[in-house]
């Protein structure tokens, strides 16, 4: 079985308020896909896009070390500071408009905690099926300037396609973000393939659905995205994957 729709093409809107929601406090968390507590068997992912989580994390606060196992994490900090620390030795600090990547590969535990004690933290976490398991683990982490993505795609990181990007994901896909200041990008797929577009902040046009902060739209068959007005956004283009291989 593929996650490939009956029909085509598709352009659906997930309103913010239409995600899973949980309050533990210290963290206000947003799921979009099946996660954790929440569990929809008709929503475990999109395309390879396995986990979009969207959440506000306190100051001080965190999550302790624990494992991951072959699946490729990308962290993308809208604002504040995050910090990490893993068991490869690795510890950094992503800061606003940075992103952190881990290959969890064979194994590896890590934390990740607001690296202020005053400030909230804001990011989305995203998880990609991988296109090999059993890899070695790695990690790394990029900072971004705004004048990077200001009214242009940044494409962040990139699968075995030939694209340039800082960081290479082992998966057919693709992940960009860009800073829209009352300007219009467009986006082209190819064939067969899966989009997911999520708003951080502001208001965007997207082919004629008026989106907002914590809006996404997801995608299949559709030719182009045209998205024009004010806000951060992160786009995904992934390929389909089989549930029942993986592949």
């Amino acid at each position: 079985m593929t996650t490939v729709p009956s029909h085509t093409p598709t352009f659906t809107v997930q309103r913010a308020s239409e995600r899973a929601f949980f309050d533990h406090g210290w963290l206000q968390t947003y799921h979009s896909f099946s996660f954790a507590e929440y569990f929809d068997p008709k929503n475990l992912h999109w395309g390879a896009l396995r986990v979009f989580n969207d959440d506000t994390i306190a100051g001080g606060a965190g999550f302790p070390t624990h494992p991951h196992r072959d699946m490729e994490i990308i962290t993308y900090v809208f604002s504040g500071a995050l910090e990490h620390r893993d068991s490869m030795g690795n510890h950094g600090v992503v800061s606003s408009g940075g992103v952190q990547f881990m290959s969890a590969g064979t194994g590896v535990r890590h934390s990740e905690y607001n690296a202020s004690t005053t400030q909230s933290l804001h990011l989305v976490q995203m998880w990609v099926l991988p296109g090999k398991l059993n890899q070695p683990p790695l990690y790394g982490q990029k900072d971004f300037t705004i004048d990077d993505r200001r009214n242009r795609w940044l494409t962040v990181a990139s699968g075995p396609n030939g694209l340039d990007a800082p960081i290479r994901l082992t998966q057919d896909a693709t992940f960009r973000v860009a800073r829209l200041e009352d300007e219009q990008l467009v986006h082209d797929f190819g064939p067969q393939r899966y989009g997911f577009l999520f708003v951080g902040d502001g208001a965007l046009d997207v082919n004629g659905e008026t989106l907002r902060a914590g809006d996404a739209a997801r995608v299949f068959g559709i030719s182009r995205l045209a998205i024009k007005g004010f806000g951060d956004i992160v786009l995904w283009d992934t390929c389909a994957i089989d549930e029942e291989t993986g592949a």
